[in-house]
């Protein structure tokens, strides 16, 4: 066992909220623990004794480990050390799992608002701490393209832990797993601990959606867990595009589907522009499968996070083309994104019309509703209620007061 070693975390000047970890096997001579750490005077020694609980779970007990910390919490640490041990023992089933932060243990819905979703890189804790302040509908822990491939069996680690131990603010807590298969491997690091959405990136196939439901419902079933879990397929090249429908409705909790441009605009053997004409028919396909399957249409993420007028100018068309929600990369963009999407007041005035005729309608048992020489029917009432519904959610509610919804 001797000579065994192994690495995990993040070092360097600007690295903060991260640890980088040091671990060699012994054949004799006990734990030793070398700290470099600027809180070391308060809070070495709890890094210690954290340090060496994970070696008991693991059953090693003799090694050498080196931690340079840079403001990590214990969640962040624990990551980083099993992270290092699981290099070295690859095989092995047992975890270290931190209890699980009781303000995190929120349940969520099919059909909620999600606006916002914030794209977090799930090797990066310094990102996450302060996540849920910004308010986003979502926060996604990435796992797939903002990890790079040699951290990504460090981030596995990361994102299990967060997932168990940070406040979200009540955020629904998301994960961007890998592209399939390998994605696949991420999911037992996810489903027991806590999640509410997978994101299921570059899907092409309602096969893929199905392997995925398959597993998930496996691992519910070997962890007993009783909480919903629903799916976000993403939409990325001309194939996902073309079999979108199919997606869309293979599986009953997918909740929404969402589009990514950068690759599908690779893809197709185009660039992305401002303008958007390139990706007009797949965004026009990914609403249209979205509601014909009954689940929320999400658009792409905006890539300028200097340019709030063109963030609020695109999610402006995203909504008139019958998109409910965008991506966000950088927390400024969310306030953005949410007023873009509230209902205007012209939209509000004109829902609780539509509302109130249908109502009257049939407090008088009339099968017919219509206002002025308009006729109304269902589809435009529930699309009406919906409207006032976002209205109230989005800080409108004295606007809506006087409807029944």
């Amino acid at each position: 066992m001797s000579n065994k070693k192994s690495s995990a975390g993040n070092r360097g000047d600007k690295i903060r909220s991260d640890c980088y970890v040091e671990l060699e096997l012994k054949t004799s001579g006990g734990i030793k623990i070398n700290l470099k750490s600027k809180v070391k005077s308060m809070y070495g020694e709890s890094i210690r004794l954290l340090i060496k609980d994970i070696f008991k779970t693991f059953k090693i007990r003799n090694a050498s480990v080196f931690v340079e910390d840079y403001g990590a919490l214990p969640f962040t640490i624990a990551a980083r050390v099993e992270s290092a041990i699981k290099n070295i023992f690859p095989e092995t089933e047992k975890e270290f799992l931190l209890p699980f932060n009781n303000k995190s243990l929120y349940k969520t819905t099919k059909d909620r608002l999600r606006r916002s979703r914030l794209y977090l890189p799930g090797n990066e804790p310094k990102y996450f701490i302060n996540a849920g302040l910004h308010k986003p509908d979502g926060v996604i822990l990435d796992l797939e393209d903002s990890v790079a491939p040699a951290s990504k069996h460090d981030a596995k680690f990361l994102v299990r832990n967060a997932l168990r131990s940070v406040d979200f603010s009540s955020c629904e807590r998301m994960v961007r797993i890998n592209q399939l298969p390998s994605g696949l491997e991420d999911l037992k690091f996810i489903v027991p601990h806590n999640i509410h959405i997978i994101i299921i990136p570059k899907v092409e196939y309602a096969e893929q959606i199905k392997q995925v439901g398959e597993l998930v419902l496996k691992i519910k079933k070997e962890k007993n867990i009783k909480n919903d879990i629903f799916f976000m397929p993403i939409i990325e090249s001309a194939l996902g595009v073309i079999n979108a429908y199919k997606i869309a409705s293979a599986s009953i909790n997918n909740c929404s589907l969402a589009i990514g441009l950068e690759d599908y605009t690779a893809d197709i053997g185009t660039q992305r522009t401002e303008e958007g004409r390139e990706s007009l028919f797949a965004r026009n396909m990914v609403v249209n499968a979205a509601r014909a399957a009954g689940i929320q249409p999400i658009d792409t993420v905006y890539s300028d996070v200097t340019n709030m007028e063109g963030l609020r100018e695109s999610v402006i068309e995203a909504k008139s083309l019958g998109f409910e929600g965008k991506g966000c990369i950088h927390p400024r963009q969310i306030e953005v994104v949410h007023k873009a999407f509230a209902p205007t007041e012209q939209e509000i005035d004109k829902a609780k019309k539509i509302v109130a005729a249908f109502k009257e309608a049939g407090d008088k048992g009339l099968g017919v509703v219509s206002i002025g020489s308009k006729m109304i029917d269902l589809p435009v009432v529930k699309r009406a209620q919906n409207t006032l519904k976002l209205a109230k959610l989005s800080g409108h509610a004295e606007l809506v007061s006087a409807s029944n919804i």
